[in-house]
């Protein structure tokens, strides 16, 4: 080559992806092209911005090693439906733990626009309150009872809870979603998506548009996913259970 020069490696994606025994990480360059001649201080520039990449996705990768780990560690699955989680998650809450569920949950988002984060009292107040600072957008918080006094300025639908066998109202104030507003969906669980439909309901009357909807467990054995895939919405979890019996917590 002349004059110094060498040839870059045009690298157009850079991924993560978990190897078989899910116990580490496979970072894979692709598309790698030499149709481009640039000086050694370009491709050193090049180089750095990859390592700055690949210490990005370990860290994002670690940290969400750390909800397994505590749902393993701390976790208690009563039965192939329950999973208690009331020690750092919907009881007491972790908080450094739950910072770093906002944390994700942003920054997978952050270029959807988001207005507002939506969530449902109460097991998705603590992650949706992380993920709307994070974010510096309000939270708006759905409730599950009637108001006595905002009865007239509500929208209101019902929602079936497979955990409880019953039904319950979900409400939210009409002067707190705006029309247009692109709005993000933070709960704690999805496992039969009724509550994410019931939410998705509530914002259509607003007339919102939802760009996003997290989830901190999912179990993905459940119908959850499809209901909500099915119904158009972009849906992002952080820790996906394909088993759960009494004693046995498994991910994907």
């Amino acid at each position: 080559m002349m004059n110094g020069e060498i040839t870059e490696m045009v690298i157009h994606n850079l991924y993560s992806e978990k190897t078989e025994n899910g116990k580490g990480i496979i970072l894979t360059v692709c598309n790698i092209g030499k149709d481009k001649i640039h000086t050694s201080r370009n491709i050193n520039a090049i180089i750095i911005k990859i390592i700055n990449n690949t210490n990005m996705i370990l860290e994002r990768y670690s940290k969400m090693e750390l909800l397994k780990e505590k749902i393993l560690k701390e976790g208690s699955a009563l039965n192939e439906h329950i999973l208690k989680v009331d020690s750092f998650l919907n009881h007491q809450v972790d908080t450094n733990l739950i910072n770093e569920i906002g944390k994700e949950f942003a920054n997978h988002f952050k270029d959807k626009k988001i207005d507002k984060v939506v969530t449902i009292e109460s097991s998705g107040i603590a992650p949706a309150f992380a993920t709307a600072s994070c974010l510096n957008v309000p939270m708006v918080i759905l409730k599950k009872q009637h108001s006595s006094i905002l009865n007239n300025d509500l929208y209101e639908t019902t929602v079936h809870s497979f955990t409880k066998n019953a039904d319950y109202t979900l409400t939210a104030s009409k002067k707190f979603l705006n029309e247009n507003e692109n709005i993000l969906i933070i709960d704690d669980f999805l496992a039969n998506g009724e509550a994410v439909l019931g939410a998705s309901r509530i914002l259509s009357m607003a007339k919102c548009n939802i760009v996003g909807i997290g989830i901190v467990i999912e179990k993905t054995f459940q119908s959850g996913r499809k209901k909500v895939e099915d119904a158009g919405f972009d849906i992002y979890s952080l820790a996906r259970i394909s088993k759960l019996r009494e004693g046995i917590i498994e991910f994907i």
